[in-house]
C-alpha cells in the first residue's frame, strides 16, 4: 500500500484483538496508532515502523487523555480513518453478588470510554464525510448468560449506541461495525477477567458452574484471534460491510439460539401484545 493508506486508531493494544490487529495492519502497509494504558507494553509493536506507526499511552476513562491522543494522531498522520474501540474487560458475578465499584469501573471503560473516544473522532470524520467506527461488542451483547449480566449490560449498551450511530452517520459517509466474538483464545477469560469477591452458594449450579467452565477452557477456546483480526480488516475494506459481524462458530450458534428464543416469545404472546392497543374503529 502507499504512504497514504488508511489510518487506524486502536484502543487496548497490549493484548488480544488489539495487539493482533496492530501486527496485521502494519504488515499490510496500513498506518496505525496503537494505544494502551501502559505504553511500554506496545512499543515493540511499532519498533521498525516509525514512519507509519505511533504508540501512545491512553486510558479511555480519561477524557483529557483521549483528546490529547487524537490530537497527536492527527498531527502525525493528518486524520483518523478507522477507529477501533477495543479497550474493555469483563466482570463475572451473579446479579446479587455484584459489587458496585468494579461494576461502575467496567461501565466507565466499556461504555463511557468507548462513547468519549467515538465523540472525539467524529468531528474529523464528519468534515471529510468519511470514516469507520469499529466497536468491539460480544455475543454477550446479543444474549446474556448466568454470571455475565453486568458485562452483558455494557455490551448491550454498545450495541444500542452503535445502531443509532450507524443511522446518524450513514448520510455523512461514516460507517459503523459491531464485532461480536464468541470465546477466543485471548486473555479475556484469564488475567483480564474480574470476579466478585462475594459468593452466594445458591448460585453454585448456575453462575459458579459457568465460571468454573470458563476457567477450564481458558487458553483452549476454539476462536483464533489472528483470523478474527483479519476478518475485521477484510470487512472494513469491503464495499458493503454489515452492521454486525459475528466471529466464531459459538457466536453464530448463540445468536441463532437467541433469534429462536425471541421468535418463540413473540409468536406465543402475539395476541396479548396486539391486544394492548386501543381497539380499531
Amino acid at each position: 500500500m502507499t504512504s497514504e493508506s488508511p489510518v487506524w486508531f486502536i484502543t487496548g493494544c497490549s493484548t488480544g484483538f488489539g495487539r493482533d490487529l496492530v501486527t496485521l495492519l502494519l504488515g499490510q502497509g496500513y498506518r496505525v496508532v496503537a494505544t494502551a494504558r501502559d505504553v511500554t507494553k506496545i512499543t515493540d509493536l511499532v519498533d521498525g515502523h516509525e514512519d507509519k506507526a505511533l504508540a501512545l499511552a491512553l486510558d479511555v476513562t480519561d477524557a483529557d487523555a483521549i483528546g490529547h491522543a487524537v490530537k497527536q494522531a492527527e498531527q502525525k498522520f493528518g486524520q483518523i480513518d478507522v477507529l477501533v474501540n477495543n479497550a474493555g474487560y469483563g466482570y463475572m458475578s451473579a446479579i446479587e453478588e455484584g459489587e458496585d465499584a468494579p461494576i461502575r469501573a467496567m461501565f466507565d471503560t466499556n461504555v463511557f470510554g468507548l462513547i468519549d473516544m467515538t465523540k472525539a473522532v467524529l468531528p474529523g470524520m464528519r468534515a471529510r464525510h468519511a470514516g469507520f467506527i469499529v466497536n468491539l461488542s460480544s455475543i454477550a451483547g446479543l444474549r446474556a448468560f448466568p454470571g455475565s449480566g453486568y458485562y452483558s449490560a455494557t455490551k448491550h449498551a454498545v450495541e444500542a449506541m452503535s445502531e443509532s450511530l450507524a443511522q446518524e452517520g450513514a448520510p455523512l459517509g461514516i460507517k459503523v461495525l459491531l464485532v461480536e466474538p464468541g470465546p477466543f483464545r485471548t486473555d479475556f477469560a484469564g488475567r483480564s477477567l474480574g470476579r466478585s469477591n462475594t459468593v452466594i452458594a445458591d448460585y453454585d449450579s448456575t453462575v459458579h458452574a459457568r465460571l468454573r467452565m470458563m476457567a477450564d477452557y481458558s487458553g483452549s477456546q476454539k476462536g483464533d484471534p489472528i483470523r478474527a483480526a483479519q476478518a475485521i480488516i477484510d470487512v472494513v475494506a469491503a464495499p458493503n460491510p454489515p452492521l454486525r459481524l459475528l466471529l466464531g462458530a459459538m457466536a453464530m450458534d448463540g445468536a441463532r439460539q437467541k433469534l429462536d428464543m425471541l421468535k418463540t416469545d413473540f409468536d406465543t404472546w402475539e395476541e396479548t401484545t396486539r391486544g394492548a392497543d386501543f381497539p380499531e374503529g
